[in-house]
């Protein structure tokens, strides 16, 4: 995994509105124009129910996946791979390792999304270097699905995907070079730049 040098950092949010859409990056860093995205209603409701979930069951430990301890909404930042987030909950496993548990307020569509992966992964990189401790898997937990919980494993591929995205975003900043959309059209009807984007 190699970095490019560049001063600054990224948050999770940054890495998964590029994997949604490079676009996004360009639009908001090089260009300043804000995403507003409160306004949309699966957004304001997901911060609604992180808000409640801070507050409840604090002391519940995920037994059946050998959680020992864990921290909730523990914010984190690495100069080294230059992205900071909050992660939900890092759960401390009773075989020595650490793993971040991410909360969605969607629906579990039968296989993990890229980003929530990559996201994933970047808070296991982050709970890694901050905590000193192993992280190989971390956790998605599917809100309106009945809270069903997935496992993502670390592997070396998708450990370098995240740090590649992340490295990428950075190009895309410094340069200031307009990337090409989002190959997926259907993710261009809600999109809020769909007015000044040629995609």
């Amino acid at each position: 995994m190699e970095f490019t040098s560049f001063n600054g950092s990224l948050t999770a949010s940054d890495v998964i509105e590029y994997l949604f859409c490079p676009r996004f990056i360009y639009f908001i860093h090089c260009l300043g124009i804000p995403q507003r995205e409160g306004r949309l209603f699966k957004v304001v409701k997901g911060r609604e129910l992180h808000r409640k979930r801070e507050k409840s069951n604090t002391a519940y430990l995920r037994r059946d996946l050998g959680v020992e301890r864990k921290e909730v909404s523990v914010y984190l930042s690495s100069p080294q791979l230059r992205v900071r987030g909050l992660v939900d909950e890092v759960l401390f496993l009773n075989d020595g390792t650490a793993a971040p548990l991410d909360f969605k307020f969607v629906k579990f569509r039968n296989f993990l999304f890229r980003t929530h992966r990559i996201q994933s992964a970047l808070y296991g990189l982050l709970i890694q270097e901050h905590f000193n401790v192993p992280v190989e898997r971390g956790y998605v937990c599917y809100i309106r699905d009945s809270n069903t919980l997935r496992e993502v494993e670390f592997t070396e591929k998708l450990l370098g995907e995240a740090v590649e995205a992340v490295n990428t975003i950075f190009d895309i900043i410094q340069k200031g070079f307009y990337p090409k959309a989002t190959r997926s059209k259907a993710k261009c009807v809600d999109c809020c730049y769909r007015r000044i984007c040629e995609g």
